[in-house]
């Protein structure tokens, strides 16, 4: 009986091109120890054949997947799109595929739905991430990258992420030095944000740095979010605490400051100096335009990928990636014209 056209087997492929089934694996695992004869052989018996491994079956016969898989909280908001962009960009350029699982009502990853049954390998971006929910990823066996977040003690797992100390303590530096503000407003991000935990660091030094004692009635919570920020200001104003910059924490929190600021009618700069963080692509449209800290947060995506298809092809990798940030100047600070500094 004359076999059904979508029937074509592996071992039809390597009985046609006169090579062993190993070598057809090899060949759809990316070998590049074959040779450029034998893979122009196997790839014309594959064209004759009309031969076009199904996923499952090619993961079987190179015992991958060709998928990587991204756990995350959320994919909503500027941030997250650069972020997608660089890991996309990698993904694509390598031959995977990318699997997403996001969650907006825990942060706590199930680790088998990322099992080595469906992926090569994890990256994840969880906000507030515990211990234990490490702990049951890493349990899973798979090569892991970390985003945004450092490894517990005794976890050898990779982390990307950005300088954000530095990064923050450059722009309340610069608020002072150029600007004489002395009531620097610092908001907040989410609860165990490590981001937000080390851009407070930032702030911190920068003001203690310049001999200013810390008062803390001028740290209040924004969750990186422009309605939680908003209120936050609404609140401080109501108060009748006095202050003349605001640092947002990132620019979400910006578009939030800058509205209870015109509620106000606090004029920004004249009065009040407000910067962020991220430099999200909505920045220059604010208006004023945002002053802020430009974060590579596409680079962060591309980064990660790659040091995860290393770990997955068994190559050494640093254990902790820090990529700079640079100040981007624009008039919410009080500067008269756009200015990048690294």
């Amino acid at each position: 009986m004359k076999k059904p056209k979508n029937s074509t087997t592996i071992r039809d492929v390597a009985r046609l091109a006169d090579v062993s089934v190993a070598t057809i694996s090899r060949y759809l695992n990316n070998n590049t120890l074959l040779s450029k004869e034998t893979a122009q052989r196997v790839q014309a018996a594959m064209n004759e054949l009309n031969f076009s491994p199904h996923p499952v079956a090619r993961s079987l016969a190179t015992n991958r997947t060709n998928t990587i898989g991204l756990v995350m909280n959320d994919i909503a908001g500027d941030f997250f799109t650069p972020l997608l962009e660089g890991i996309i960009a990698t993904t694509e350029e390598q031959n995977y595929n990318l699997l997403i699982y996001t969650s907006n009502r825990t942060k706590h990853a199930n680790p088998i739905l990322f099992g080595p049954k469906y992926t090569d390998g994890l990256l994840v971006f969880l906000n507030g991430l515990e211990e234990e929910d490490l702990i049951n990823l890493h349990q899973s066996n798979q090569p892991i990258v970390l985003i945004h977040h450092s490894a517990p003690e005794g976890l050898n797992i990779p982390t990307v992420t950005i300088e954000n100390k530095a990064g923050s303590k450059a722009i309340v530096s610069h608020l002072i030095e150029a600007h004489q503000r002395k009531r620097i407003v610092f908001l907040r991000g989410p609860a165990g944000n490590e981001d937000s935990s080390w851009r407070e660091t930032g702030y911190r030094q920068a003001l203690e740095s310049h001999g200013f004692a810390i008062d803390e009635s001028l740290i209040l919570q924004g969750n990186f979010d422009r309605f939680t920020s908003q209120e936050s200001m609404r609140t401080l104003i109501q108060a009748g605490i006095q202050f003349d910059a605001v640092f947002t924490g990132d620019d979400d929190a910006a578009i939030g400051t800058l509205a209870a600021l015109k509620e106000a009618n606090l004029h920004v700069p004249e009065q009040v100096s407000v910067v962020g963080f991220d430099d999200q692509r909505l920045a220059p449209f604010l208006t004023p335009a945002l002053s802020t800290v430009h974060a590579p947060t596409d680079q962060v995506g591309m980064t990660a990928a790659r040091h995860l298809l290393k770990l997955i092809r068994h190559e050494p990798v640093e254990s902790v990636i820090l990529l700079p940030t640079e100040l981007i100047l624009r008039n919410s600070c009080g500067c008269s014209q756009a200015i990048s500094t690294e």
